[in-house]
């Protein structure tokens, strides 16, 4: 099968930033075109400038908006192929469940979960209607097991759960569902929090198989195979790309895991 997008549109809610631009360019470089959806415009229409694509402004919270955006990309190029769900905001604070602030909890899962819904009502039934089309829901590995990410987490595993459940509702339709879970992200919010000493204690690379964190355009990559006819008999699934993460999260309690011959 060709490895391009052969000029198909593809709709990236969150791509002005983090890995929605870095998947933005992989899709780019494959030959996809591009409506970039983000809350922060310029961002979007900076993405959008340089790949030659077009910017929408979206509050992902507003399924009203959503829809609307949905009719016009529809209207302005074609009805779009693929969609990315990337947006997504981080939770800050780790502190004890007792003291978390409830506009917190009501913000995170609002953007988060209500917002890859949002999207999925907006752009998945006309893919139905079509017969064709892949959906990408970007989750996280703080959805697959328990952390002090009281609010973040949940919502992440709540988007796995989502995720199956449209892949049965449209596939049927010819449309393919699948989440992409990546780890510790190397995206330039995480690096800013990184080298100010915030969010992870020590470095979280030490935590992984590889010895390190992921690279954006890893997870573009990974992105852009499961939105194309490659993975044609894939849908349903939550792909971590995570380092290894969840591979060796049971050898924490050991000491870790170690280079051959330590």
């Amino acid at each position: 099968m060709e490895d391009t997008g052969k000029g198909r549109l593809a709709v990236i809610i969150g791509g002005g930033n983090g890995i929605g631009a870095a998947t933005a360019q992989v899709l780019s470089e494959r030959g996809w075109k591009l409506a970039i959806v983000d809350r922060d415009l310029d961002n979007a229409q900076r993405v959008a400038s340089e790949l030659g694509g077009r910017a929408w402004h979206c509050d992902v919270t507003d399924s009203g908006v959503m829809t609307g955006i949905a009719r016009e990309i529809a209207a302005t190029y074609a009805p779009p192929h693929g969609l990315v769900v990337s947006s997504g905001t981080f939770q800050d604070s780790t502190v004890p469940v007792a003291e978390a602030s409830h506009d917190d909890w009501d913000r995170l899962i609002n953007v988060n979960l209500a917002g890859v819904y949002h999207a999925a009502q907006a752009f998945g039934p006309g893919m139905a209607e079509r017969g064709q089309g892949a959906i990408v829901n970007i989750a996280s590995t703080a959805g697959m097991g328990g952390s002090p990410l009281f609010a973040y987490g949940p919502a992440k595993a709540a988007v796995i759960n989502l995720t199956e459940c449209l892949a049965g509702e449209w596939g049927r339709s010819g449309v393919r569902v699948n989440a992409v879970s990546p780890g510790v992200t190397l995206v330039p919010r995480v690096r800013a929090r990184m080298q100010a000493g915030a969010r992870y204690r020590g470095n979280p690379g030490d935590s992984m198989a590889l010895g390190r964190a992921v690279e954006p355009p890893e997870v573009g990559e990974t992105i852009e195979f499961l939105l194309s006819d490659r993975a044609s008999a894939i849908t349903g699934v939550n792909l971590p790309v995570d380092a290894g993460w969840a591979a060796v999260r049971g050898w924490m309690m050991y000491g870790g895991t170690r280079p051959v011959g330590a």
